[in-house]
């Protein structure tokens, strides 16, 4: 059962931008916290940003002031948005929400910065 649908990925220059979405078809986003993370090749997943059912936010250090998380509790998704992309931005991105019963993820998408 899909929970989770992530879109927005694709290939991108240094220095534009893209959106990446995740919309929840099982839960309302609004009662729990959603982030991304993103795995480039080779390395450990690591979390992007992060936020609460409160409205809280966080960032990694790596992409604050570039990157934008947000909610759409209309829409029931979580948006990212990512400005000046660097090629060191490459990764599949991933959509992660934890409610009571446990932690749940995207499918992943791509994003690929070319230099």
């Amino acid at each position: 059962q899909v929970q989770l649908v992530e879109s927005g990925g694709g290939l991108v220059q240094a220095g534009g931008s893209l959106r990446l979405s995740c919309a929840d078809s099982y839960r309302t986003l609004t009662y729990y916290t959603a982030a991304w993370h993103r795995q480039a090749p080779g390395k450990q997943r690591e979390l992007v940003a992060r936020i609460g059912a409160s409205g809280n936010i966080m960032y990694a250090d790596s992409v604050k002031g570039r990157f934008t998380i947000s909610r759409d509790d209309v829409k029931n998704t979580v948006y990212l948005q990512m400005s000046n992309l660097k090629p060191v931005d490459t990764a599949v991105y991933y959509c992660k929400v934890v409610d009571s019963r446990g932690t749940y993820w995207g499918q992943g998408t791509q994003v690929t910065v070319s230099s």
